[in-house]
C-alpha cells in the first residue's frame, strides 16, 4: 500500500516511520508513505498556504489553492481514490473503519492546521473526512500518524503472528481480555488457572468471557453484535457478579 501525506510539518513524521513494526514494514516494502510539503504548492514567494478567513474571525485558515495543486502532483503515482482529511467533523476512527481502509490501493491524508481548511477542499477535492476523537490536537498529522499505525497492521506480513492482530481489543468489535505473564503469582494475585492449564479451548472461552465482562463494564456501547454464545457467557457473568464477595476480582487471592 501507498500512503501519501500532504503535510506543512513532513518531518513530524521521520521518527515514528523509522519506529517498531511499521518501520520494518516500510523497510520489507509492505508499504510506503510519502510526506509531501504543502509550501512546495505555493505560488508566492513566501510560500504561502493559509490567509485570514472571510467574514472575519480569528486565527487563518489554510489555502485551496495549494491543497489542489498538492494532490494532482500525485496522479501519477496515486489513484486518489481515497483523498482523506483530518477534520474533527469527519467519522469517527474505529476498527472497521481502519479494514475498510486497509483495503484500498492506496490513501493520501491531508493535515489540516490552524482554524481549518477551505471549505472547497472538503467538497471538490476530498472523498471523506476522518476524526480520531472529540478533542483537540495541534494539527492533522497526528491524527494521520494513527491511521498510518493503524491501517498498517491490518496490511498481510506487517505484524508477523495475525493471532496478535485478531485478539486487540476492538478488532472483533469488543475489548480485548486480561493479559498475562511470569511469574504466576504476585504479591498475593495470581495468574487464572485456566491460563496455565494448557487447555486450549477453555483458554479461548475464558478469553471471550473476559473480554466481554471488560467491555460490558468500561464501554458497553460496544455490545451491539453478539451471538448466542456471547448472551450465554454474559448471563454466567451476571451468575458471578451475583454471588461475588465486594472487592473480588478474578486472578485475586483472598
Amino acid at each position: 500500500m501507498r500512503i501519501d501525506v500532504l503535510t506543512l510539518f513532513p518531518e513530524v513524521f521521520e521518527a515514528p516511520l523509522k519506529a517498531g513494526l511499521l518501520g520494518k514494514a516500510l523497510e520489507a516494502g509492505r508499504l510506503s508513505v510519502c510526506a509531501t510539503q504543502l509550501r512546495d504548492f505555493a505560488t508566492d514567494p513566501h510560500r504561502t498556504v493559509d490567509d485570514s478567513p472571510f467574514g472575519g474571525g480569528p486565527g487563518m485558515v489554510m489555502k485551496c489553492e495549494p491543497l489542489f495543486a498538492a494532490v494532482d502532483s500525485l496522479r501519477e503515482r496515486n489513484s486518489l481514490e481515497r483523498v482523506v482529511l483530518m477534520s474533527p467533523r469527519g467519522r469517527r476512527l474505529d476498527q472497521a473503519l481502519v479494514k475498510d481502509l486497509a483495503r484500498a490501493r492506496d490513501l493520501v491524508l491531508i493535515c489540516g492546521r490552524y482554524e481549518g481548511v477551505d471549505e472547497r477542499v472538503s467538497q471538490a477535492l476530498c472523498t471523506e473526512e476522518i476524526s480520531i476523537g472529540d478533542y483537540v490536537i495541534g494539527g492533522g498529522e497526528f491524527a494521520a500518524l494513527v491511521i498510518i499505525d493503524a491501517v498498517s497492521r491490518m496490511l498481510p506480513g506487517v505484524v508477523g503472528d495475525w493471532d496478535s492482530v485478531t485478539t486487540d481489543s476492538f478488532y472483533d468489535g469488543v475489548l480485548g481480555p486480561p493479559q498475562y505473564t511470569r511469574p504466576p503469582e504476585f504479591r498475593g494475585m495470581a495468574v487464572p488457572e485456566v491460563l496455565r492449564s494448557g487447555n486450549h479451548p477453555a483458554i479461548a472461552r475464558y478469553r471471550r468471557k473476559e473480554s466481554l465482562r471488560v467491555t460490558r463494564a468500561r464501554r458497553p456501547d460496544l455490545l451491539v453484535k453478539l451471538n448466542d454464545e456471547d448472551r450465554a457467557l454474559l448471563r454466567e457473568i451476571d451468575k458471578e457478579e451475583a454471588t461475588q464477595s465486594p472487592g473480588a476480582s478474578p486472578g485475586t487471592k483472598e
